[in-house]
C-alpha cells in the first residue's frame, strides 16, 4: 500500500496546482488579520455588537458558512484540478475508514466531557449554567450541520492538500509534517482568544496542528484527524462558551472566569495529546514512527 502522500502521484503533481490554493488562502487570512489590526474596534467588541444585533446562532452561521462551502470547493478542486480520485484526497486506504473517524470522535468527546465536568466541579464559581432549550436547539442544529464541514475543510486543506503537496514537492516528510502544522496554528492569530490571552496561546494551536499532522502521517490517512477535530470544535461548543472565544454561542455552560495564559493551557500539549497518540499507537499498531514523520519520500 502506498503512503498517504504518495497517493498524490495518482493525479497531477505540477507545483502550481498544489501551491495555488494555499497561497490564496494565506493571502486572504493575512489581509483579514491586517484589516483587524487597522480597525479601531476590538475583535471581542465587534463580536458582541454582531451578536446583539443578529443573535448568536446567526453570527455562528455567518462564521461557519464560508468554510463549509470551502470544503466542497476544495473537494471539487482536488477532483478537477489535481485530477485525484476522491478517496486519495482523504486516505491511503482503498476505502474511507469510518470506524477510525468514529473512534476518534468518541474518544475525544469523552476527554472533553470529563475535563469539562472536572473543571466545573473544581471551580463552579467560574461557570454559569445558561442552558435554555429555546435558544439551544437551533444553535445545536446549526453546529451539528456546519461545524463538521468547517473542521473537514481545515483538515482537507492542511492535512490533505498541503501535506500531500509539500511532500511530493520537497520529498520530505518533515516539511510535509511541520509546515502545514505551523501555518494551521498561525491561521488562528486573528481569533478573539489571541487578543485576550496573548500570542503565547498560538503554541496551543500550533501544537494541535502537530497533533493532527502526526496522526495523519502515522496512520496514513486523515480519518482520525477528521474525527478529533470535529469533536474538539463541536462538543466543545455545545458544552462551553465564553465572551472571549471564537464561538460565542448559547452552549450549556458559560465560562465567566477571568482568562489567563499559563502552564495549565499547555496541559493538552504536554500530557493529553501524548497519551492519546500512545492509545492510537497501540490500537493501530503504528511502526516506523521517525521515518513516517521526518523521513524522506
Amino acid at each position: 500500500m502506498s503512503s498517504f502522500i504518495e497517493k498524490s502521484y495518482q493525479g497531477k503533481t505540477q507545483a502550481w496546482r498544489y501551491l495555488l490554493v494555499p497561497i490564496a488562502f494565506i493571502a486572504f487570512m493575512s489581509y483579514n488579520y491586517w484589516a483587524t489590526l487597522q480597525s479601531s474596534t476590538d475583535t471581542n467588541e465587534m463580536m458582541q455588537v454582531m451578536i446583539q444585533s443578529m443573535g448568536a446562532t446567526t453570527v455562528l452561521v455567518l462564521l461557519l458558512l464560508p468554510l463549509a462551502i470551502g470544503f466542497f470547493v476544495l473537494l471539487i478542486y482536488g477532483l478537477q484540478v489535481l485530477k485525484m480520485p476522491m478517496i486519495g484526497l482523504f486516505t491511503s486506504r482503498t476505502a474511507f475508514d469510518w470506524n477510525r473517524l468514529l473512534f476518534a470522535f468518541v474518544l475525544w468527546s469523552f476527554v472533553i466531557g470529563c475535563s469539562t465536568l472536572l473543571d466545573f466541579l473544581l471551580a463552579p464559581e467560574a461557570y454559569e449554567i445558561q442552558f435554555s432549550w429555546d435558544t439551544f436547539w437551533p444553535f445545536a442544529l446549526v453546529a451539528i450541520l456546519l461545524i463538521p464541514l468547517q473542521t473537514s475543510f481545515e483538515e482537507l486543506l492542511f492535512r490533505g492538500h498541503m501535506t500531500q503537496g509539500l511532500g511530493i514537492l520537497t520529498k520530505s516528510r518533515a516539511v510535509a509534517f511541520i509546515v502545514p502544522s505551523v501555518i494551521f496554528g498561525l491561521m488562528h492569530i486573528g481569533n478573539p482568544e489571541v487578543s485576550k490571552l496573548g500570542y503565547g496561546i498560538l503554541a496551543y494551536y500550533i501544537g494541535s496542528g502537530l497533533f493532527f499532522g502526526a496522526m495523519t502521517l502515522l496512520d496514513e490517512g486523515t480519518e482520525l484527524a477528521l474525527g478529533f477535530h470535529a469533536s474538539n470544535n463541536l462538543v466543545g461548543a455545545l458544552l462551553v462558551s465564553s465572551d472571549w472565544t471564537a464561538f460565542q454561542v448559547p452552549s450549556i455552560l458559560k465560562d465567566i472566569g477571568e482568562p489567563s495564559f499559563g502552564v495549565d493551557a499547555l496541559i493538552p500539549l504536554l500530557v493529553i495529546y501524548p497519551i492519546v497518540l500512545w492509545i492510537l499507537f497501540k490500537k493501530y499498531r503504528w511502526n516506523q514512527i521517525g521515518a513516517k514523520l521526518l523521513g524522506k519520500l
